[in-house]
C-alpha cells in the first residue's frame, strides 16, 4: 500500500474563510447536542413509561441498549464508506431529520413495539453524525488549528449529557403530577410523551441549520495505483489499517479505556449516589448535570489547546500525550469518587472526572484525523467509534454489576464495584503510552501528504 500511495500533485484551495468555518463547526455542536441529548432522555423517564403503557424491566432495557446500540454501531461502517464518496454534509442533515423525527416519534408512542421502532430510528439517524463530523471539520481548519476546531464540537456531547440529566432529572416530578392531554387524531398524551415531542422536534432547526453548511474540498488525499483517487476501494482502507496496526490498534484500544469508564459511570453513578448517601434522584441528576456540562466543556477545550500547541512546538505526538494526561486524570478521580467518606467529596472529584474525560473526547478524533487519509476518513473514523461504542456499552456498565456481586455485598456495594472496575480499566493506561512511537511515525507521514498538496 505504502508503494501504491504518494502524495497527491495539484494544489490544494486556501482554507474556507475563519468565520464561516468556525459557523460550521458550531452548527455541527448543535448537532452533537441534540443527538445525545435524544440518545439519554429515556433513561430518565422509565418509571412513567413503565406505569403508563405497562412496559415491563425487561422491554425497558430492551429500548435503552441493543434497540438504539445495535444500529448505531453496526450502521456506522457503512455510513463511513459512504461520507468517503458523497456530500457529508447531506448524510448528517438527513441523519439529523431522521433521529429527530424518531425521537418525537417516542411522544406518540402508544405500546412497546411503537416504542421499540422508534427507538430503532434513532439509533439509524445518529448513525450518520460521528464518521462525518471530524472528517468535515478536518477540511475546514489546517492541521495545527484542527485540535481546537474539534473539541469545540466535542462540547456537544457534555452539553447533551448534561441537559439530559438537569433537565430530565427536574422534569420527572413534574411529569409524574402532570395532567394528561389529548389531541385531534393522536388522543391522550402523557406527560413523558411530550418530553420526547419537545426534545425532538427542535432538531429538524438544526438539519435545516446543515443545509446551509458547505460540503469542504477534500484535503490530505493520496494517489492510489499511481493515479489521482477520489475513492479508495474497502480492500486498500483494510490493507491501510493492517499495515499501521501498532498506531491505529493501540489509538483504537487505548481510548476504549474512556468508553468503559464513562459508560459506567453514565450508567451507575447516580445509583451510587443514591445507594450509598441517600440522594434523590432529581438532586443527583442537578448536580451531576452541571458538572459533566461544566467540566466536560472545559475538558474538551482543554484537550485540544494541549494538543495543538504542543503539536505547534514539533511534538508530533501532541494529540495523544494530550489523551494520555486526560485519560491518567480520568482514571484517578473514577478510582476515588466511589470511596469518598461524604457526597461532597465524591461530587468534588467528579469535576476532574469530567476534564479527564473530555480531553481525550476531543484530542481522540482530532489525532485520527492527523493521521488518516481523506478517502478513509470516514470509514476509519466509523471503525474506531464502533470498538469505542461496543467495549464501553458491552463491558462498562455490565462489569460494575457483576464486580459487586461476585467480589462485594451486592447491590448495597455497587460502589466498590464502580472503583473496581475503573482501577482494572485503568491498568490498560500502558497501551496509551505504547501508541506514542507508533503515532509519531505516522503524523510525519503524514504530513508529507498534506505539505505536497498546498504546495
Amino acid at each position: 500500500m505504502a508503494e501504491q500511495q504518494a502524495a497527491k500533485p495539484v494544489t490544494d484551495p486556501p482554507y474556507p474563510n475563519a468565520k464561516y468555518s468556525w459557523y460550521v463547526v458550531v452548527v455541527l455542536m448543535l448537532a452533537y447536542v441534540f443527538a445525545f441529548l435524544d440518545r439519554q432522555i429515556l433513561a430518565l423517564l422509565v418509571e412513567p413509561i413503565k406505569q403508563d403503557i405497562g412496559v415491563t424491566d425487561f422491554q425497558m432495557s430492551l429500548l435503552l441498549g441493543p434497540a438504539f446500540a445495535f444500529f448505531y454501531v453496526t450502521l456506522g461502517i457503512p455510513v463511513g464508506w459512504l461520507a468517503d464518496r458523497r456530500s457529508r454534509r447531506t448524510i448528517i442533515g438527513v441523519g439529523v431529520a431522521v433521529w429527530s423525527i424518531m425521537t418525537a416519534a417516542c411522544g406518540l408512542a402508544k405500546t412497546f413495539t411503537h416504542l421499540l421502532i422508534a427507538r430503532v430510528g434513532v439509533g439509524v439517524g445518529e448513525a450518520t453524525l460521528q464518521p462525518c463530523a471530524a472528517s468535515v471539520i478536518s477540511d475546514y481548519f489546517p492541521r495545527e488549528k484542527r485540535g481546537r476546531a474539534i473539541s469545540v464540537y466535542s462540547m456537544g456531547l457534555g452539553i447533551g449529557a448534561g441537559l439530559a440529566l438537569v433537565l430530565g432529572g427536574q422534569v420527572i416530578a413534574a411529569v409524574s403530577d402532570g395532567p394528561t392531554i389529548s389531541l385531534p387524531l393522536i388522543g391522550k398524551i402523557y406527560g413523558w410523551q411530550i418530553v420526547f415531542l419537545v426534545v425532538g422536534l427542535p432538531g429538524l432547526l438544526v438539519a435545516a441549520l446543515m443545509f446551509t453548511v458547505k460540503e469542504p474540498h477534500r484535503r490530505d488525499q493520496l494517489i492510489v495505483d499511481g493515479q489521482e483517487a477520489e475513492q479508495v476501494p474497502i480492500r486498500d482502507v483494510v490493507r491501510f489499517l493492517v499495515t499501521n496496526w501498532r498506531t491505529y490498534g493501540s489509538h483504537f484500544l487505548g481510548l476504549s479505556i474512556m468508553g468503559i469508564i464513562g459508560n459506567a459511570y453514565l450508567a451507575w453513578i447516580p445509583t451510587v449516589f443514591i445507594r450509598t448517601w441517600g440522594w434523590g434522584i432529581a438532586e443527583i441528576s442537578l448536580y451531576y448535570g452541571l458538572v459533566i456540562s461544566v467540566g466536560g466543556i472545559i475538558g474538551v477545550n482543554l484537550g485540544g489547546w494541549m494538543g495543538d500547541i504542543m503539536y505547534k512546538r514539533g511534538i508530533k505526538d501532541g494529540h495523544m500525550r494530550a489523551v494520555l494526561i486526560g485519560t491518567t486524570m480520568l482514571v484517578i478521580a473514577a478510582i476515588l469518587v466511589p470511596l469518598m467518606p461524604n457526597p461532597w467529596w465524591g461530587l468534588a472529584l467528579l469535576v476532574p472526572h469530567a476534564i479527564g474525560s473530555g480531553i481525550p473526547t476531543a484530542c481522540g478524533p482530532t489525532a485520527l484525523m492527523m493521521i488518516t487519509p481523506n478517502q478513509m476518513r470516514g470509514q476509519i473514523s466509523a471503525v474506531y467509534w464502533f470498538v469505542l461504542s461496543i467495549l464501553g456499552l458491552m463491558i462498562g456498565p455490565t462489569a460494575v454489576a457483576l464486580a459487586s456481586e461476585i467480589f462485594f455485598e451486592g447491590p448495597a456495594d455497587i460502589r466498590y464495584g464502580l472503583s473496581l472496575v475503573s482501577a482494572v480499566t485503568g491498568s490498560f493506561l500502558w497501551i496509551l503510552v505504547f501508541n506514542l512511537k507508533p503515532y509519531r511515525a505516522s503524523v510525519m507521514e503524514a504530513e508529507s501528504w498534506s505539505k505536497a498538496t498546498q504546495s
